[in-house]
């Protein structure tokens, strides 16, 4: 029996890029562990995929968002995408893709240029 081949990090990247692109929730989810943690520092930490179903209906209804690749790094199970925005914001994001899909992201961003740059209300002190 042939080894099980799955897609590099890299290419599960190009694929999430292109799938939040197109707002393509289902994409997105199948590129998931079923239990994922997504934990964008800017917000509380989601696990599994109906909580990621949820932020991602969340944050697609929220403003328009493309992501613009920059650079995308891999070193074994891991990637690193660098990425902006057309409005300017910069970010980035760390994937570990164990077997072809993600188990863990971290992303890294400033969410009150995001709110500003989208006119959405700045969180109360």
């Amino acid at each position: 029996m042939p080894p099980v081949s799955f897609p590099s990090p890299r290419e599960v990247i190009h694929r999430w890029v292109e799938a939040f692109n197109r707002q393509d929730i289902e994409t997105l989810l199948s590129l998931y562990h079923p239990d994922a943690v997504n934990h964008q520092v800017a917000e509380d930490l989601v696990q599994g995929a109906d909580n990621l179903r949820r932020r991602f209906e969340q944050i697609f209804a929220l403003a328009p968002m493309t992501c613009l690749v920059e650079n995308i790094f891999q070193d074994e199970e891991w990637a690193m995408l660098e990425w902006r925005d057309p409005l300017g914001l910069r970010g980035c994001g760390f994937f570990h893709i164990p077997a072809g899909r993600i188990r863990y992201q971290r992303g890294y961003w400033d969410k009150l240029t995001f709110l500003r740059q989208h006119h959405l209300p700045l969180p109360k002190e």
